[in-house]
């Protein structure tokens, strides 16, 4: 293997899914059903969330859609609201989204820029709550690019915005790697003819990885050791 970028997913991969998401998920399931609890009921059946538990279920659209898939299903039921509104309130809601590392970025980062690697952040997120997420972290300079399903490239598991990516550093695609916990982002990595790392901090199990990645990991902290072993 010759790889000399890294292109990794956010959520699931950089941040602990549930400790944002399933927050997340309920905050805006409150604020589009209002004082209309069998609207949240409705609402919360559809995207897949478990109300007691907190936590989005496998399955679900959240996990790996779009501000607009996930817009679209809500004004599905919420037909007095515009997609476009439905977008504003949940990408509001993303920006002030509680956030959790899964490793220290800026260690993992120091371990990577070592071995000469640029590295970049693919979302199916909005680009702007993604940035303020890494901003909030401190983690933000620690990437050379951030883009998110809205920054003009297209969504996962389509390869056209990891190829832009792979563009915007200057490096084939064939000597980049995507790191990410879903089935979306490894797709989207062997469509674009690049390495894929899974890891096991989102919601896909080992099982669901395995036959679409050159690796599965328990977390990101693994990655520098293991493409420094690939590399050598």
């Amino acid at each position: 293997m010759n790889i000399r970028a890294v292109i990794f997913d956010k959520d699931g991969t950089l941040f602990d899914f549930q400790d944002t998401w399933g927050v997340w998920t309920g905050s805006v399931l409150a604020r589009i059903a209002g004082s209309d609890a069998a609207m949240f009921q409705s609402l919360a059946q559809a995207l897949k969330y478990d109300v007691i538990a907190k936590k989005v279920l496998p399955g679900s659209v959240v996990i790996a859609g779009t501000p607009v898939e996930i817009s679209e299903v809500i004004q599905s039921f919420k037909t007095d609201m515009k997609v476009s509104d439905i977008i504003s309130q949940i990408n509001e809601e993303a920006e002030t989204a509680p956030q959790t590392l899964v490793t220290d970025l800026k260690l993992l980062t120091k371990q990577l820029r070592s071995q000469s690697l640029k590295l970049s952040v693919m979302t199916n997120d909005a680009e702007r709550p993604a940035r303020m997420h890494l901003q909030v972290e401190g983690a933000l300079d620690l990437f050379d690019y951030v883009i998110g399903s809205d920054s003009g490239f297209g969504a996962k598991p389509d390869p056209e915005p990891l190829l832009a990516l792979a563009t915007k550093m200057d490096v084939s695609a064939s000597n980049c790697v995507m790191v990410g916990d879903s089935t979306y982002d490894l797709i989207a990595g062997r469509s674009a003819g690049m390495y894929t790392v899974g890891v096991l901090t989102g919601l896909a199990e080992l099982k669901d990885l395995t036959n679409l990645a050159d690796t599965v990991l328990p977390d990101i902290s693994y990655l520098a050791a293991w493409i420094s072993s690939q590399n050598s």
